[in-house]
């Protein structure tokens, strides 16, 4: 228990001195988990909402499929673009392995099917209270998508919350594209993982501890957001 004590003490110093390792971990953590969101946000949420409104062959297979993805393995995903970026692989010229672009595209491929499913049922609830409203003033059900996705933008903030969550907490898919390099791709959730191993724990408690302040925070920020816009618009 002394240990504990000890280690956490250790932990706090860490977090208010701003060691610059660990800002550089924290930073690259955010950076990453952050452009994985806004991309998966650009092609998770038109999609949801095309699904949403939209009426083709194989619609239902797709809602299904996208539904199952929401629990899609990291390390799977991970091999899968390890396999993408080799060298033997269709996109190996480009480099990208053991980078944090590769961290990105990892992470955008993990959160895109949450945020597709999400907001698809959001826009669901969104279309059968308007669907009637947009017909009668002839829009066609991409444009209707596009207003939906704008009249449920803050209630949308849960699904983008939802994907930077899945995103800032992975670490098999991370580590198996990022290589967890010192100084290069090494992030939170897999420095946690590492420094445990070594019994470093005043590292990896400082880590987890602002781990959760961010996610907790932004959870904040998203829930006042919301009711900032339901006071003001009703």
């Amino acid at each position: 228990m002394n240990e504990i004590s000890a280690s956490l003490a250790l932990a706090l110093d860490l977090v208010a001195g701003g060691e610059s390792r660990l800002a550089a971990i924290v930073l690259l953590s955010l950076k990453v988990s952050l452009g994985a969101t806004l991309m998966a946000c650009a092609l998770g949420m038109p999609l949801g909402a095309l699904l949403s409104v939209g009426r083709f062959p194989g619609r239902r297979v797709l809602i299904v499929l996208f539904n199952g993805l929401m629990g899609l393995p990291p390390v799977v995903v991970g091999l899968l673009v390890y396999l993408l970026l080799s060298r033997a692989g269709p996109l190996g010229q480009f480099g990208l392995l053991f980078t944090p672009t590769a961290m990105v595209i990892a992470q955008t491929v993990l959160v895109a099917p949450i945020i597709a499913a999400l907001t698809r049922q959001v826009i669901d609830d969104e279309w059968r209270e308007h669907r009637e409203q947009l017909r009668s003033l002839g829009a066609s059900r991409p444009r209707a998508a596009r207003t939906l996705l704008w009249n449920a933008r803050f209630a949308l903030t849960t699904a983008a919350l939802a994907g930077f969550g899945r995103a800032i907490a992975e670490v098999g898919a991370v580590m198996i594209v990022g290589g967890n390099i010192d100084g290069v791709t090494r992030v939170m959730t897999t420095t946690i993982a590492l420094e445990t191993s070594k019994g470093d724990l005043p590292l990896a408690l400082a880590l987890g501890v602002i781990l959760i302040t961010v996610v907790l925070t932004l959870n904040a920020g998203a829930y006042l957001l919301r009711q900032w816009a339901e006071r003001r618009w009703g």
